[in-house]
């Protein structure tokens, strides 16, 4: 990392979720960046969450990708992009247009989408652009298209802090969007009047604020929607004039749903009967209502269906585009919006326009071709389909990590296997996807490219840069740029920066737009770029912060459409299986190559985990903190079982973040089959099925280590730590010679001594080696889960004049105290400092813990744990 020498504080906004954080970024004299929450942007307001807090943690070039490579060897630009490009046009010469493929991200920035999708659709003619947004928000897209006629999220965040009753489905906004749950909270605890539901299978840190929580099994919001609908039409709560001037269908939608009653409704949905009646009493008094939903909704073979379920409560109602009142979709990634703007998803043409006649004519003379894509393309899954079967010749990766990330997650590394060129434009040189790559090459990253990005709440923002450019990394409009002059495109492609770009996006945004398309960004036309501030589209006289409270709707007609919805029926899983869910964690971020980097936000979690109801674990004999084996016919993983009440029974938890990188045996999507839904292509990443059984061990281990280890057998999971590597191990067979295996895994220095402390009887061994009083390895092995606290043990790296016999004592002495497990990330506050704030000094809520240990005063995403920790406290002592 380079920092200008300029200490001048930079305006950028956040790389991580949808809300859309603005960010401080300042470069110190010493090379590192101060972070802070910039108090003048509308999305945060100055907050930020443990991920955005520790931003600047995760800006070190460790493991990034400087300089081209091709077949592994580092090439230059010349060659690297010659060779993209000729190997692009011997597929498209010889094979089609169809046979070229590119799969882009949602951490890319309009400007590179936009250039990359220009070339795509406008130059190749092909629609096969499609990209990881597709497995976080397609089906809100589809919903939003079914009944809007547009791609529309009608209402902002402050409606979250207006409104009377907010629905969060599907939703952990505590882990998953932090700022816009503290929002939420605040506004809460200054309104008593404000009611929160939550609808979730597990009962997530978002429940802590929630008046209620509807514990609903997988797919089961559609049939509680359904039954939502008919309630309030059987009960006269309808907005009669809303119905009849703005919307058609809503008779046909009432058809399907009326045979839905709150008995039938909690049989498909299994959550009790009484506490469905709550909610639907609450949603029909309650006109300042608005339903938050996300990945729990989207991602799900009948995704769509959710969606509309959802929206015709608010139709039904007139409940939407008014302060306080709406159905709101919350993404997942910083600029999926974006990457919708400019066409990103395979079955968009550019510009929020479809594949229609009038719509490619109009796109393609804007662009000046006639060689403009005439239908949708290949959505992800059925790329990699088509891939593994031969039709996709060469395809293009950018900024994301499928086989990872994508279901069905062996299959598609088995497809980049068989493709006969493969591309990777990435910051890191070694993601599971970049090592199947023929060609990588260095993108710049956040702090190093500027460009714009939107977020959930329609808000475009700036991302500016504050870092020079590493080693030959280079922006990724820049390397698009360049790949399409090659192809012959250069009249079209002649920009020079992300700021021509811009321009192009937002004259074509309002090219022939009378008013017809949602997306218009004619108030921007001839904007400084430079000193462009946070702004919600549509722009044309001036930005709107809601839409269709009075009609409007971007359909022939200009009414919306209720869409009729019949809920799937109940999951029905075999004897002895479990709907398996997976999911994100409150401090990491998709696949961990950012987030990974620093030690903090891998405090919190830092191994592969499965959650599992305690009844369920009696039963299958898994014990807490043992490992369990998670298996289907797709694959199996080994991963830490987590015990826990949180989850219902039949159903697992596991997020999605651990690769091949960071554990032996922990990615989770290779268990989901690539199941879809129908309308918008979103697979259903929530409702694999699979077994769970206790993987026999025949001893665990923990290590700290200053040197990075090079392990191959067993189970292993590793994580950043504050001077080297912390790690959780399982052998099967133990080693025949302990030390041979500690010198190979761990490349120990020559100089350092070795002491080791073994009960034979017992089975429990510990090592210790040390270097001049510094500490390079200390490892502990034990036939249980061992017991050595976490914490004390990697701090251990950053103490002098140790001892060996401290190391293998295996726990701080009277004098040290232990913080216990992190639960406060941004401050990195134990469990065992707030469990003696309690007890010590009478700290009896949350507020007062914060005061005594900060803990819960950044971000609040830990508050929910403080909370069951004076709970547990109150408990015992009752």
């Amino acid at each position: 990392m380079t920092a200008q020498t300029s200490a001048t504080t930079v305006k950028t906004t956040c790389p991580y979720c949808g809300v859309g954080c603005g960010v401080l970024a300042t470069p110190q004299p010493d090379g590192s960046v101060a972070i802070s929450g910039d108090p003048d942007h509308p999305a945060n307001f100055g907050r930020l969450c443990s991920k955005g807090s520790a931003l600047g943690e995760t800006l070190s070039l460790e493991g990034r990708l400087l300089h081209p490579e091709v077949h592994g060897q580092r090439t230059d630009w010349t060659e690297a992009l010659d060779l993209v490009a000729t190997k692009f046009r011997e597929a498209l010469d010889e094979y089609g247009p169809n046979s070229v493929a590119i799969y882009g991200s949602g951490q890319l920035l309009t400007e590179d989408y936009y250039v990359a999708n220009k070339l795509m659709k406008g130059f190749i003619g092909s629609a096969n652009i499609d990209t990881n947004s597709r497995l976080c928000m397609a089906s809100s897209v589809a919903g939003h298209k079914r009944a809007f006629g547009s791609d529309t999220v009608p209402g902002n965040y402050e409606d979250l802090e207006l409104a009377d009753l907010v629905v969060l489905v599907g939703s952990n906004l505590a882990w998953c969007h932090p700022v816009l749950y503290q929002r939420l909270a605040s506004a809460k605890s200054n309104r008593p009047e404000m009611r929160v539901v939550v609808i979730d299978p597990r009962r997530t840190a978002t429940a802590d604020i929630a008046d209620l929580h509807l514990p609903i099994q997988s797919d089961g919001d559609s049939a509680l929607f359904v039954g939502l609908l008919a309630h309030l039409s059987r009960n006269g709560i309808v907005d009669r004039s809303f119905v009849d001037q703005h919307t058609n269908g809503a008779d046909a939608a009432m058809m399907v749903a009326e045979d839905w009653q709150i008995d039938r409704v909690a049989t498909t949905s299994c959550a009790p009967a009484e506490d469905i009646a709550r909610f639907y009493e609450w949603f029909a008094a309650t006109e300042k209502t608005v339903t938050v939903y996300s990945q729990g909704v989207n991602q799900s073979a009948a995704g769509t269906d959710k969606v509309n379920a959802i929206i015709n409560c608010h139709l039904l109602t007139g409940r939407i585009g008014r302060k306080g009142m709406g159905p709101f979709s919350v993404t997942g990634q910083p600029n999926a919006m974006g990457g919708r703007e400019v066409g990103g998803l395979a079955n968009m043409l550019a510009s929020h326009m479809d594949f229609t006649e009038e719509a490619i004519d109009r796109v393609g003379r804007f662009w000046g071709t006639s060689s403009v894509a005439t239908k949708p393309g290949l959505k992800a899954v059925d790329l990699f389909a088509a891939m593994a079967r031969g039709e996709i010749k060469a395809v293009w990766i950018m900024a994301t990590n499928p086989v990872d990330s994508m279901p069905d997650a062996d299959g598609v590394r088995a497809a980049l296997r068989t493709c006969p060129f493969v591309v990777v434009s990435d910051m890191n040189a070694n993601t599971d996807t970049a090592l199947e790559a023929h060609v990588r090459l260095p993108a710049a990253g956040w702090g190093e490219k500027e460009g714009t990005v939107t977020n959930s709440e329609r808000r475009l923002s700036r991302q500016r840069p504050f870092l020079a450019l590493p080693g030959e990394a280079r922006p990724d409009w820049w390397i698009i740029n360049e790949v399409a002059q090659r192809l012959g495109f250069s009249a079209a492609f002649p920009y020079a920066s992300p700021a021509e770009i811009f321009a192009e996006h937002v004259a074509l945004s309002a090219f022939e737009n009378d008013g017809r398309r949602d997306f218009d960004l004619s108030g921007l036309v001839g904007a400084d770029y430079a000193s462009l501030a946070p702004t919600q589209w549509p722009i044309r006289s001036k930005p709107m912060a809601r839409m269709f409270g009075n009609g409007g709707f971007f359909t022939p007609d200009s009414k919306a459409r209720f869409v009729p919805v019949a809920p799937p029926p109940v999951i029905q899983t075999a004897p002895g299986s479990f709907v398996l869910n997976t999911g994100r964690v409150r401090d990491h971020w998709h696949t961990m190559t950012r987030t990974g980097k620093t030690a903090r936000l891998s405090a919190h979690y830092a191994e592969p985990f499965v959650e599992i109801n305690p009844a369920d674990a009696g039963r299958f004999n898994i014990r807490g903190a043992t490992l369990a084996r998670v298996s289907n016919s797709q694959g199996s993983v080994i991963l830490r079982a987590i015990v826990t009440d949180r989850q219902p029974r039949g159903q697992l938890f596991a997020p999605m973040h651990w690769t091949d990188q960071f554990s032996s045996n922990g990615r989770i999507d290779a268990l989901v089959r690539a199941k879809t839904d129908p309308i918008s292509g979103q697979p259903a990443l929530k409702m694999a099925q699979c077994h769970i059984e206790p993987v026999q061990v025949r001893l665990y281990g923990f290590f700290v280590s200053a040197q990075s280890p090079k392990l191959t057998d067993g189970y292993w999971a590793i994580a950043q730590t504050k001077g080297g590597t912390r790690g959780e191990l399982a052998w099967f067979d133990e080693p025949s010679d302990w030390e041979s295996w500690l010198r190979s895994s761990f490349d120990l220095p020559s100089t350092a001594g070795m002491r080791s402390l073994v009960d034979e009887r017992s089975g429990r061994r510990s090592y210790a080696v040390l270097d001049g009083g510094r500490l390079v390895l200390a490892l502990y092995a034990s036939p249980d889960p061992v017991v050595v606290s976490r914490q004390w043990a990697t701090e251990l790296l950053d103490a002098e004049g140790l001892s060996a016999s401290a190391v293998l004592a295996g726990r701080p002495g009277a004098d040290t105290p232990d913080k216990g497990a992190i639960v406060c990330s941004c401050f990195s506050v134990g469990a065992n400092t707030i469990a003696a704030a309690i007890t010590e000094q009478d700290c009896t809520t949350v507020e007062a813990i914060g005061r005594c240990t900060q803990a819960g005063t950044n971000c609040g995403s830990c508050r929910p744990e403080i909370r069951r920790i004076i709970e547990r406290h109150n408990a015992s002592v009752a």
